[in-house]
């Protein structure tokens, strides 16, 4: 079994005072929602591969809100900092009181100060007991993951930490009865796909890889997943790395579990041994590494008997600007004895991310389709698309923001969602360090702005018209 390091928040706290001077601010509160402005630094002739307001990045963190039917609440994390001058990160836990309308004070689950790389940000799970868990995501080998459960049920007001961990994009999955199942990454020199359990969240199994797949002429492999649960049935979609270059991920695979991760089957149940090695792999869903073609998956959800759909999004190449034109959004959904695949729309950068919805026979996605205002930049006006006939075509139903100051990126949904919170996201200028505002929608495309400076304890957010 892994190391524990449960009770050792005080350890944590004096390492992050030598380190940096100055105390955590763990466990503290903080006077508004402010999300993180980030830039890779990879420029090229129409800016960055990616950069603005990350406050929910990435899509491989899953999920960032939960709404808790038992205390009426959505709760939240994202990546926070303390101003519009701060660049460094904050992994925050906001909440939403359904019944009175207002947001809490957002509470600093874990300081990164010295770190200004939302790839650290948070995701959540909560456990049948309503104890809140944030996963810390850390990076590569130089930082750690961490995982903090919160002291008391259904509350934001302090976290302890229960383990340290080599652990990168965590997306922890609960059942009932059963307990977690986490995916996540690890940088074996690339990056590969692992997964953990545990009862309780404070004993877990050693991890486990899920896949590394190379062809015989790669010295190595690589892989991003976007994952999704449906009851105790726990499943990814992911691309391919050719020879480790992310900037050539390609394909999309497909993997599930029903068991808890004991075994592991194709779509229609044939077992699966892993690691998955073999980019040939009857995990295969659809090929496009031939075609020249990248891509980005964004998001899984599933019909009303349980078939896995992905929201994905394509083009030629993983610079920004018209050399490599819009980009296809599309779904791929296994029908139940296929896999069928239908365009959306298009936008202009790879790393625009939104969500897909399911609800009885209508399909919904909400994502930045609209390219402004700044052009080329991740993200743009948010826009809401509807299918009601299992995707095979869609409309562009409304568009939730016009004439913004900065491109709006990152819509996430929520698990379990319940109007008005039903997605939330950040805005950010992909051109130039910037405030980023945080945002939350509802189910007709509705929009709220959360406060971003807050005097009380608990504020109403503003309706965005």
């Amino acid at each position: 079994m892994k190391s524990l390091l449960l009770g050792c928040a005080l350890l944590l706290s004096g390492f992050t005072v030598i380190a940096q001077n100055q105390p955590t601010r763990n466990n503290q509160k903080v006077d508004g929602y402010k999300g993180i402005w980030f830039t890779l630094g990879q420029f090229s002739e129409y800016g960055d591969k990616y950069s603005g307001g990350l406050g929910t990045y990435t899509a491989k963190h899953i999920p960032l809100a939960i709404y808790a039917p038992t205390v009426n609440k959505t709760f939240f994390v994202y990546g926070g900092t303390t101003g519009p001058d701060d660049k460094y990160l904050l992994c925050m836990i906001g909440s939403y009181d359904h019944a009175s309308g207002t947001v809490a004070r957002p509470t600093v689950v874990y300081d990164k100060k010295g770190v200004e790389d939302p790839h650290d940000n948070p995701s959540l799970s909560m456990d049948s007991d309503g104890y809140l868990w944030v996963f810390v995501s850390g990076r590569n080998t130089s930082r750690p993951g961490f995982k903090y459960r919160s002291q008391k049920p259904y509350s934001t007001e302090g976290f302890d930490q229960i383990t340290e961990e080599t652990m990168t994009y965590p997306q922890p999955k609960y059942i009932p009865g059963k307990g977690f199942l986490n995916l996540f990454t690890k940088y074996t020199g690339v990056r590969e796909l692992y997964f953990e359990t545990s009862p309780d969240g404070v004993t877990w199994t050693e991890d486990r890889k899920l896949a590394g797949m190379k062809r015989p002429e790669d010295k190595n492999s690589g892989h991003y997943q976007i994952s999704g649960q449906h009851g105790e049935k726990i499943v990814f979609f992911f691309n391919w790395h050719p020879n480790g270059d992310v900037d050539q991920r390609t394909n999309i695979y497909y993997l599930q579990t029903t068991d808890f991760g004991q075994t592991w089957t194709t779509v229609d149940g044939k077992e699966v041994t892993i690691p998955v090695t073999d980019v040939a792999s009857p995990v295969l869903v659809k090929e496009f590494f031939s075609q020249g073609q990248n891509v980005y998956i964004k998001d899984v959800n599933f019909d009303e008997k349980g078939n896995p759909i992905a929201l994905y999004l394509s083009g030629p190449g993983h610079q920004p600007g018209p050399k490599n034109g819009l980009r296809q959004w599309a779904v791929i959904y296994w029908n139940g004895s296929a896999w069928e695949n239908y365009p959306i729309a298009t936008s202009d950068h790879n790393y625009d991310t939104g969500s897909l919805f399911v609800k009885d026979n209508e399909w919904m996605v909400v994502a930045p389709t609209e390219n402004t205002p700044q052009p080329w930049g991740g993200g743009g006006e948010v826009v809401l698309w509807k299918s009601t006939n299992k995707g095979k075509t869609w409309t562009r139903t409304k568009q939730l923001t016009k004439n913004s100051p900065r491109n709006h990126n990152y819509i996430r949904k929520v698990v379990n969602g319940r109007d008005p919170f039903y997605y939330f996201w950040a805005d950010g200028d992909p051109g130039k360090f910037s405030p980023s505002q945080l945002y939350f929608g509802d189910s007709q495309g509705q929009v709220w702005e959360l406060p971003y400076t807050m005097t009380q304890e608990a504020e109403k957010p503003v309706r965005r018209k």
